[in-house]
């Protein structure tokens, strides 16, 4: 799959793993991610589909945290646009897939152990990371997937994880981490929050 990855997205990892600022980090990606995702949804569907992924990214964050432990930032960002894809076939939102629904194996298999280890598959996403209480529903669109259009997805990256730069480089793996990053960096987190 093809990411982006910046100063920003350093700066949500540090806000993620620090005290204080990281439930607030969390609230804001989540909120971030719901309305990336709505504005590609067809416009009758959105407000129905909106306490689902609220939902289901809050629970990828957890994923995002356990994948940390495994690999750099970029494959463990990767990890969780994965398990939303997924989600989104399972649901028939191909409008809003980032890759080809021909490709979901292929992405599986690129991080089958850790998958596995953790019981995510594609008919279920969220494996260990579902919430106790679970993932608000949202009505399905399946018959999209007998003609399947994703407008927003992007083929042909599902052998690695691609990032894109600031400068619109595309690099296979991601960038190393800046030495100089601070949780207070990351958007919506309060400097003084941040510093403790």
């Amino acid at each position: 799959m093809k990411i982006r990855q910046n100063v920003k997205h350093f700066a949500f990892k540090a806000a993620l793993t620090a005290p204080v600022v990281g439930d607030v980090a969390n609230d804001k990606l989540v909120d971030m991610h719901t309305g990336i995702f709505l504005d590609r949804a067809d416009e009758a569907h959105r407000e129905e589909r909106r306490d689902h992924l609220d939902d289901f990214f809050d629970a990828t964050m957890d994923t995002y945290l356990a994948a940390l432990d495994y690999m750099p930032e970029a494959e463990a960002r990767e990890i969780t646009h994965v398990q939303a894809n997924f989600d989104f076939y399972n649901h028939g939102w191909t409008e809003m897939m980032e890759f080809p629904t021909d490709e979901l194996e292929a992405h599986y298999e690129r991080y089958r152990e850790f998958f596995t280890d953790y019981g995510i598959t594609i008919d279920d996403p969220l494996g260990e990371f579902t919430p106790e209480d679970g993932v608000a529903g949202a009505p399905s669109t399946p018959e999209k997937l007998d003609d399947p259009e994703h407008p927003h997805a992007e083929g042909g990256f599902a052998d690695d994880v691609y990032v894109e730069t600031d400068d619109g480089e595309v690099v296979i793996g991601g960038q190393e981490e800046p030495d100089d990053i601070s949780p207070a960096d990351a958007p919506g987190v309060d400097p003084e929050e941040a510093e403790g």
